[in-house]
């Protein structure tokens, strides 16, 4: 003979504020049971999924406060290092002195007005076993459309590069190809073989130890220096 009870049932809540009877059976409990179980998985997927937003809202740690680069030499690299978002120049009717001072470990470069700060560049400077020196130095030779006679391409009879990124003085020639120097927009030479110049920047030291900068810098670095303009280079 089935025997029918009176159960007491919990609604599933947090607080089992609301309670009731109902008639149930064994097979109902079961039922009653399992839901409570998969409201349980339920709300703890919940809880993780959460836990796993929030923690994503946050900053990485590995990239924090990490020094940003320029992409290009114009700044329009559609990938690679981040877009520069640090070099300025506000020096357009100031007058003073000019000077400039190049932090090595910063990849900055600071031109000063008779003191006063008017532009920060962006840089990428010699790479390991190529450093760019570092001491008192001086401009010593402008040149706007400046060409590498030592670093360049060596390219065929049409202008085809036979073979990129080459050293003169230690790259051998080949047969029926002559060599193509590399562009160095707004040369200041500061030594002999090294000077600032607009050029690519990857977002480390990556040249043969001319110190490169965004082409808008360059230009204006270029056009408020004169022959005798110091240059300081740091670490």
């Amino acid at each position: 003979m089935q025997i029918s009870v009176l159960t007491k049932f919990c609604m599933l809540s947090d607080h089992n504020l609301l309670t009731f009877w109902v008639p149930c059976t064994l097979k109902c409990r079961r039922k009653i049971l399992m839901l409570r179980q998969f409201y349980a998985t339920l709300q703890v997927a919940f809880s993780i999924a959460f836990l796993l937003f929030a923690a994503g809202c946050g900053e990485d740690p590995r990239y924090a406060a990490r020094t940003q680069y320029l992409g290009g030499a114009y700044g329009s690299a559609p990938a690679g290092p981040p877009r520069d978002t640090v070099s300025y120049w506000d020096g357009d009717g100031i007058e003073g002195k000019p000077s400039i001072t190049i932090s090595l470990t910063e990849q900055r470069a600071y031109f000063y007005k008779s003191g006063v700060l008017v532009g920060v560049s962006q840089l990428s400077t010699g790479r390991e076993g190529l450093n760019t020196p570092y001491g008192q130095f001086s401009i010593i030779q402008k040149d706007q459309n400046h060409v590498s006679s030592l670093f360049g391409d060596y390219v065929d009879a049409s202008g085809n590069v036979v073979v990129p990124n080459v050293d003169v003085t230690k790259d051998p020639k080949p047969p029926g190809a002559h060599f193509k120097g590399t562009p160095m927009p707004y040369f200041m030479r500061i030594v002999s073989g090294t000077g600032l110049h607009a050029g690519y920047l990857p977002g480390y030291p990556a040249s043969h130890g001319c110190i490169r900068m965004p082409e808008f810098m360059a230009e204006n670095f270029f056009k408020s220096v004169s022959l005798g303009t110091p240059v300081t280079i740091k670490n």
